[in-house]
């Protein structure tokens, strides 16, 4: 297989996972109340858009990208991989608060009344760190998509 057919499908996988980004992102902001089987359906939307971006990215682009380096491709990656470094500061404060939510049955027992934010001293920092890493890994990966198309266009030109 040719290498633009390998880079056109990885791209369009990489693409593909924004929706489900955005779609999972929509899911959890419409609802006034987080449920069990709400934050599992945002989170069928959202790990398969990580699966999107992660399989090209781990099976494809990090393998080949050192027979092809230059310093665009360093930024690239730079935005890569602070995108996942965000993502990392985003779990440290999700599974905090998964926790404390099942612990006290937040996820079943549905009453609106109840402040998480009382739940635990340090529920605003979780929150805080999963704000943060959530708008960080987004803007990170825009970041390394845009340049990641401008890659491919700049390589594969001559096919057009």
């Amino acid at each position: 297989m040719s290498e633009y057919v390998v880079a056109t499908v990885a791209t369009l996988l990489v693409t593909l996972s924004f929706p489900l980004y955005l779609y999972g992102a929509w899911i959890i902001i419409q609802e006034e109340v987080v449920t069990w089987n709400v934050l599992m359906r945002h989170l069928k939307y959202v790990t398969a858009g990580l699966a999107l971006t992660t399989v090209p990215m781990l099976t494809w682009m990090v393998p080949n990208a050192f027979n092809q380096f230059s310093p665009l491709l360093a930024v690239h990656m730079f935005f890569g991989l602070q995108a996942y470094a965000l993502l990392l500061v985003a779990l440290t404060g999700i599974v905090r608060i998964f926790q404390v939510k099942r612990q006290h049955n937040l996820y079943h027992d549905t009453s609106g009344d109840i402040d998480i934010g009382e739940l635990h001293e340090n529920m605003g920092a979780w929150r805080w760190r999963l704000r943060i890493g959530v708008f960080g890994y987004v803007g990170c990966w825009i970041i390394a998509y845009l340049l990641g198309l401008f890659r491919f266009v700049l390589r594969f030109t001559f096919l057009w």
